[in-house]
Formats: C-alpha cells, structure tokens, sequence
C-alpha cells in the first residue's frame, strides 16, 4: 500500500499541475494568437505571458522525480510502510493542488495582460509583474511539497 500511494502522489504531482498548465497556457494563447495576426512585432512580449503559466507543469514534474528518485522507485525497491507512502503522498498533493489552481488562473491573468500589451505595448512589464503574482503560490506550493520530501527518510 506504501508503494501504491507514493507512486499516486508522484502521479498527481505532475498531472494536475500539467492539466492547469496547458489550461492556462491555453487561455493566454488564444488571447495572444489574434494580437500576433495582427501585429507579428508583439510576439516576443506576448510569448512571455504565454509561457509563464506553464511553469507549475515543470514544478510538478520536478516533485515527481525526487519522489522517485528518493524512494528508489527505479531500482525496484518499495516504500517500507503505508505510512510513509501516505508521507509522499501528502507531500505532492500540496504541489498537485497548488499547481493545478494557480496554473488556471495565471492563464486568465495572463489573458488580461495580454490586452494590456495590446493597447499599451510599454506597459507589458506591468502585465508580467501581475501574473507573477500568481505564480508565487505555486513556488510556496512546490517549496512546501520540496521540504516536506527532504524531510521524509528523517521520520
């Protein structure tokens, strides 16, 4: 059972925050596509806000390799208990959680950044700082997530 929930939590790490990502960066580029066609010039500007709400993916997926490369997963051997593996699982759901809302909204936010830039090109560090916003609660979600899977082989 330990295994089963430690390979559910290195799952979940990755996948939910992969699904908000591309639902973020979806949102953003839809918004962005239209203003490209219109004015190619922008895309360098617009790519950054595209791309910032595909970062909790990459956090997640970091979650879920020291997961696996902590426990030893691909050496074949197993968690020694449910309790730790219910301790690994706990560990990636704040990442899993935390990555898949704020991937989401980042992209909406993005999204609005987006029609700053299209009115006001000067203005598109205001648009960044603003998404970056959001992307401070998915680097408190994967530094919790982080800290907690260091700490686990000290329980």
């Amino acid at each position: 059972m330990g295994m089963f929930l430690t390979l559910l939590g290195a799952s979940i790490a990755v996948a939910l925050p992969s699904i908000g990502s591309s639902k973020g960066v979806g949102v953003a580029s839809e918004a962005a596509n239209g203003l490209t066609a219109i004015d190619p010039s922008k895309f360098g500007k617009l790519l950054v806000l595209q791309l910032l709400a595909g970062t909790q993916g990459l956090y997640g997926f970091i979650i879920s390799i020291m997961v696996i490369l902590q426990t030893g997963i691909l050496g074949g051997s197993a968690v020694d208990s449910t309790q730790k593996g219910a301790l690994y699982f706990a560990a990636c759901l704040a990442m899993a959680l935390g990555g898949l809302f704020s991937a989401i909204y980042q992209g909406k936010v993005c999204a609005t950044g987006i029609q700053i830039v299209a009115k006001q090109p000067q203005d598109s560090s205001k648009a960044i700082v603003s998404a970056s916003l959001v992307e401070l609660y998915a680097l408190l979600s994967f530094i919790i997530s982080f800290l907690i899977i260091i700490n686990i082989t000290k329980i």
